[in-house]
């Protein structure tokens, strides 16, 4: 069994207009779990195909540089694994994860992903001090987008 998207967001729409709470559907490989409930379980996953933390060049020393080119600030980027709306804070009311200059470890939760109304936690891959927060909280994301830069320790 393979839903088309267009299949799946007619049952999204039915599942949020109906009485239904939760739909799940297993087949062999194929896996859709749509929930409404208020508190979602928090679920972290690793992608293993593409590292979740990327090196940021130096700018380079040339002077061919472009005069409105912003050169790339040194560091360590976290990256967001998957599309979806990012939240900086564990609960609406609770203070953000991290703020500039807070010191962050490996493995640390530092922002949480929602896609499809699954809550998956980023971890940090190192070490170091943020220096930039990249987005504003509750931004849509893209694969592979920088959320904070870290200098590593």
């Amino acid at each position: 069994m393979s839903l088309t998207l267009s299949e799946i967001k007619e049952l999204i729409t039915d599942l949020e207009n109906g009485s239904l709470r939760e739909l799940s559907i297993h087949d062999g490989d194929f896996q859709l779990h749509l929930s409404k409930n208020d508190t979602p379980a928090m679920t972290t996953t690793t992608v293993a195909a593409e590292p979740s933390v990327a090196a940021i060049p130096q700018t380079p020393a040339s002077n061919d540089v472009h005069p409105l080119a912003q050169p790339e600030t040194p560091g360590v980027e976290i990256v967001a694994p998957m599309v979806g709306t990012v939240y900086l804070q564990p609960k609406p009311e609770a203070p953000a994860f991290k703020q500039v200059g807070d010191h962050v470890s490996v493995g640390e939760t530092v922002a949480v992903v929602e896609a499809m109304k699954l809550m998956t936690e980023i971890h940090s891959e190192v070490a170091g001090t943020i220096s930039e927060i990249l987005v504003e909280n509750e931004d849509v994301v893209d694969y592979n987008k920088p959320i904070y830069r870290v200098i590593p320790d």
